[in-house]
């Protein structure tokens, strides 16, 4: 039995994740703020469990890795999948669009990871995909300042629980996909049309893809872009 944590894998790219992780046999512990969102995979009875979670109330964190551990006993895998994008930059937003995107973003997966890290370490093969984006790669004109930083600063935290966890067999990738066709860029302006955005099959695809690897093949980062860009 392998086991892994999704927050946010009711719906969206999280839905997706949790729908192929299933079909390759794990058995999943999600975080959800709507526990209901649950219902859509209760086909596979006894492969998931779902657990309250929300991204901005630290309270949250350890009764689900609690409630994880208690009820499949290991924990192989975090997928820190939940994330919000609010228009922030120098014109745009306001304050408290920004500590959101902070507490979602960048705190939330920050205390998920140093709660699981213990079991992660573990099984000797434990694993951490962080959902990036292009956007923690480069900044590009016309892109949410505030959403930018905060997808840096995770792509340097997977650079630190990798090096946290190495000898105990943790790997950790920050998976960085360009648009995804989810309803988190709904009414954003600019961004790419819907026909050349990644499907979050797609997506998916790449999680698993990254889970399957072994201890010897460390992925950091996995970047996929939807449209031409200089190099990054």
């Amino acid at each position: 039995m392998r086991v892994a944590m999704i927050s946010g894998g009711g719906r969206g790219l999280g839905a997706a994740i949790t729908r192929k992780l299933l079909e390759d046999g794990w058995t999943l512990s999600l975080g959800l703020r709507d526990r209901g969102q649950a219902d859509d995979f209760t086909a596979r009875s006894g492969t998931l469990a779902a657990f309250p979670f929300d991204a901005t109330d630290p309270s949250t964190v350890t009764p689900w890795v609690e409630g994880t551990m208690d009820r499949f006993g290991r924990l192989d895998a975090l997928i820190n999948n939940a994330g919000i994008l609010r228009i922030v930059d120098f014109e745009q937003g306001t304050e408290a669009d920004l500590d959101d995107l902070w507490a979602v973003n960048v705190k939330a997966p920050f205390r998920l990871i140093r709660a699981a890290l213990p079991h992660l370490r573990q099984t000797g093969r434990g694993r951490v995909i962080n959902i990036a984006s292009t956007d923690a790669k480069r900044y590009r004109a016309g892109v949410s300042i505030g959403y930018s930083m905060t997808k840096h600063a995770l792509l340097a935290m997977t650079q630190a629980v990798r090096l946290a966890g190495w000898e105990d067999g943790v790997r950790a990738t920050a998976l960085c996909p360009g648009a995804i066709d989810t309803d988190l860029l709904a009414g954003i302006p600019g961004t790419t049309p819907r026909a050349e955005r990644l499907q979050p099959e797609t997506v998916a695809d790449m999680v698993a893809f990254l889970l399957s690897l072994p201890n010897q093949a460390s992925v950091p980062e996995m970047i996929a872009n939807t449209r031409p860009e200089s190099p990054i």
